[in-house]
């Protein structure tokens, strides 16, 4: 079965094509970063309008270098949500319309369950059951999954996700757009035991994050300092990442004791992050679990994660014929079991 996949939920425009035999054909990404820096965040409106002109120039690409036509496709599928509105109405229009001049069957991915599910495309895979830590700009969340379609919520963000709270503490030091991956690299000069931050909601008995307090205590850190010195501003991204790092690791570690589970796996552009691996995969060592993590590639928004949950979901007999819709807001337990036909 050949799908492809298209993902146009926020700023990156992805496609990509999966063959249940012979695995990701080829995927191209194409990201607005540089159009959005100069605003210091996404712009929907701009987002929306870039995606209009880059999707079928790379869904062309896509098939040439595949060696494959429009013709041979199987199915389509597109991310229906969680995302920006209009963003999401572009991916949702080009799946919708091949599929109808194709007469071929469409379905909507969450978005979060293509995240959830991208490190099955790396090798080795985990098997079912295993612990996910979904960790993007907009989520962070601990979920128990037992199969496709299969996910049981254990935690959450309060407020903040980390990644969010990588943002925003990236521009509070001037960091820029997107300040994430700036911050991450500045902290690798930095001593993060300069300065001491919070580890909110660490010893907590639940397996719910908060990172806004974290923030907070930045940002007064930072009015302390006065006037910031190279070195400093490396020294409090040091320990901001160590702060955040810990929290991540000390949660997930709690729900695999809690489960009982041997597999973690790791989703989201946050995923990315090298002392994250790092510290995850030393107490991986020390604990006896596996750790996985999707490609570098496939850590943030792309084509191939949603071209594979659509290739899973339409293996189980979730087709979609003719519909049309998106998402903005969409819970990710709501998805339920997939219910043979």
């Amino acid at each position: 079965m050949l799908v492809l996949g298209i993902e146009t939920s926020c700023d990156e425009s992805g496609i990509a094509l999966y063959d249940t035999q012979q695995g990701l054909l080829a995927h191209r990404l194409h990201t607005q970063m540089a159009m959005h820096a100069e605003y210091g965040g996404v712009v929907p409106e701009l987002a929306s309008r870039d995606h209009i002109r880059r999707v079928l120039p790379l869904t062309e690409e896509c098939l040439k270098a595949a060696g494959k036509t429009l013709q041979e496709l199987d199915a389509i599928a597109y991310t229906e949500g969680p995302g920006l509105a209009g963003a999401l109405l572009v991916g949702a229009s080009v799946a919708n319309a091949l599929a109808f001049a194709l007469n071929k069957p469409v379905i909507g991915v969450h978005h979060l369950e293509g995240h959830l599910l991208s490190p099955l495309l790396a090798d080795p895979a985990p098997a079912f059951p295993f612990i996910a830590l979904l960790v993007s700009g907009g989520h962070s969340q601990l979920m128990e999954v037992t199969g496709v379609g299969q996910y049981a919520l254990l935690g959450e963000t309060l407020d903040d996700a980390a990644g969010e709270a990588f943002d925003k503490t990236a521009k509070l030091l001037g960091l820029g757009y997107p300040g994430g991956p700036a911050l991450s690299r500045l902290a690798e000069q930095g001593d993060p035991k300069r300065f001491t931050l919070p580890r909110p909601m660490l010893h907590s008995p639940d397996l719910d994050f908060s990172f806004s307090g974290l923030k907070t205590a930045v940002l007064t850190l930072v009015r302390g300092q006065g006037e910031l010195d190279n070195v400093t501003r490396a020294d409090i991204c040091a320990a901001f990442q160590e702060a955040i790092v810990e929290v991540l690791v000390g949660k997930s570690l709690k729900a695999l004791k809690t489960t009982g589970h041997k597999q973690l796996v790791i989703a989201g552009g946050v995923g990315a992050n090298k002392q994250l691996r790092q510290k995850l995969d030393e107490a991986a060592q020390r604990r006896k679990f596996k750790v996985f993590y999707p490609p570098l590639e496939f850590c943030t928004d792309n084509g191939a994660m949603i071209a594979f949950a659509g290739a899973q979901r339409l293996a189980q007999g979730v087709i979609g014929l003719g519909s049309f819709g998106v998402k903005p807001r969409w819970d990710l337990g709501s998805l339920g079991t997939p219910v043979q036909p």
